[in-house]
């Protein structure tokens, strides 16, 4: 985050422009419109800016700007074609706190003007810090299309309920609860047919049924994907917007974990092999108690929460306390990392069936079934495997794959940090050492690693 997004009260306070085009004169009609007190610094004046002088209704001084301009104000914005005068504003009221934009210039800017969408008292500001100003207007032109101007009646409306359901609501998660009801119900459909006066009544008559009670708790077993924010379901996306408490995992990526609602409590479960942050036993424990709080408990796991993610130890604590959950499965490893990876599964040249295991089990050794393994004809997706990849590699062989079997290991797939690393059951090991790969990572053994070169589509900067 490169400048922190704010909004600023200027309302009947003093803002300094400088500069009389038509820049400027933008820039002046939104101070106006947030009714600033606005003092425009020019020799001269385009039509506009003249005709609301002339009204009145900005301040002008017909001169130069110079020191003396600062004073009282509140906010600047350097609009001219002068790049000695705009540095000159910049410098000055960046010595005096006083935040500053000077228009195409954000690295003289300790503030950006943002593309607006504009549903008062509903605001919506779209910013690239500078970057690509034009982005940022279309974004913004696409929510002009997407967000009705109904829903500024809609906000205005629940303004006016806001202290009556404070009062009812002494719990603000209750209040919370009753506003999401609300604003997804009868309620918003009636304000966007124009139907106000029924919409205030319908209110009314929802809050006279809602009692001051403890919610009842709720768990959202939510597969998060392999890493990258844009593999998630939409109705992951929907329960983390809503959802009180999150319990995350190390295989979680940031990006993710940022697209929780913002003042959820967070709590990590950890998950490092060998490194159990909270055993699996205090998690069941945890989200029981949390849930029994009247909390909505996100559970935010990796990839899909049944596939080694032992979702289903989860959801058996919580079915024998009675506590409702929902499960929402998301894109695991082996399909996500491998599509990232140009390594399709199957396919009928190469294998005919997949499997997936872990590469260590629960008393961290490795014991599996290597002669179902070794079988021709199938693709081997190995979980967890990075510290037994040499293990693997040679019970493979021992087991009957020949040494020349092509295997890969990813890590981080499906994210711009993805790193794959090619080679066969004898060479991999070496190569993934050389590489310092580090978890989270994904193995693929078989016939179908061929293809990789060949149909590798995502390639991370």
């Amino acid at each position: 985050m490169d400048y922190l997004p704010v909004f600023l009260d200027v309302n009947n306070k003093t803002c300094l422009v400088v500069g009389g085009g038509s820049v400027a004169a933008r820039k002046v009609a939104l101070l106006l419109q947030a009714g600033a007190q606005v003092h425009v610094v020019s020799p001269a004046l385009e039509p506009a800016l003249g005709e609301l002088a002339q009204q009145h209704r900005i301040r002008h001084s017909a001169q130069r700007f110079a020191a003396g301009h600062l004073e009282q104000c509140v906010l600047v914005i350097a609009a001219t074609g002068d790049m000695a005068v705009n540095r000159q504003v910049s410098e000055l009221a960046g010595a005096r706190n006083i935040p500053v934009n000077v228009v195409d210039h954000p690295e003289l800017c300790t503030f950006i003007m943002p593309s607006i969408v504009d549903r008062s008292p509903l605001m919506i500001a779209v910013s690239s810090g500078g970057a690509s100003p034009v982005l940022a207007r279309m974004i913004r032109a696409r929510l002009e299309t997407w967000i009705p101007h109904a829903y500024a009646r809609l906000a205005a409306c629940a303004g006016k309920f806001r202290q009556q359901v404070k009062q009812h609501f002494t719990q603000v998660a209750r209040r919370r609860l009753f506003w999401e009801k609300a604003l997804q119900g009868k309620f918003a459909e009636l304000i966007l047919a124009g139907k106000d006066q029924a919409a205030e009544d319908h209110l009314q008559q929802l809050l006279a049924a809602e009692k001051d009670d403890v919610p009842e708790g709720e768990v959202y077993l939510v597969g998060a994907g392999p890493g990258n924010p844009d593999l998630l379901t939409f109705r992951a996306m929907r329960l983390m917007q809503q959802a009180d408490v999150v319990v995350y995992d190390r295989l979680v990526s940031p990006a993710i974990l940022d697209m929780v609602r913002r003042d959820a409590t967070r709590i990590y479960a950890g998950k490092a092999r060998n490194q159990h942050t909270l055993p699996q036993e205090s998690i069941n424990q945890l989200l029981v108690r949390l849930a029994k709080e009247g909390q909505r408990v996100l559970r935010l796991k990796g990839g899909d929460p049944f596939i080694f993610g032992r979702g289903g130890e989860e959801i058996e604590t919580l079915s024998s306390h009675r506590i409702p959950f929902q499960v929402v499965p998301g894109i695991t490893a082996a399909s996500g990392v491998a599509a990232y990876a140009g390594i399709p599964l199957t396919h009928r040249d190469y294998a005919q069936s997949c499997i997936f295991v872990t590469g260590h089990l629960k008393n961290n050794t490795i014991d599996l079934d290597w002669p179902a393994l070794a079988r021709p004809g199938q693709t081997i997706v190995i979980y967890m495997g990075l510290l037994g990849l040499p293990v693997l590699c040679a019970q493979l062989t021992a087991h009957g794959l020949p040494e020349s079997t092509p295997a890969a290991i990813v890590q981080q797939g499906t994210t711009l940090t993805q790193k794959i690393v090619t080679g066969t059951l004898r060479t991999l090991p070496e190569l993934a050492a050389e590489a310092h790969l580090t978890p989270p990572t994904l193995i693929i053994v078989g016939e179908v690693v061929k293809l990789h070169q060949k149909l590798a589509w995502f390639a991370p900067v």
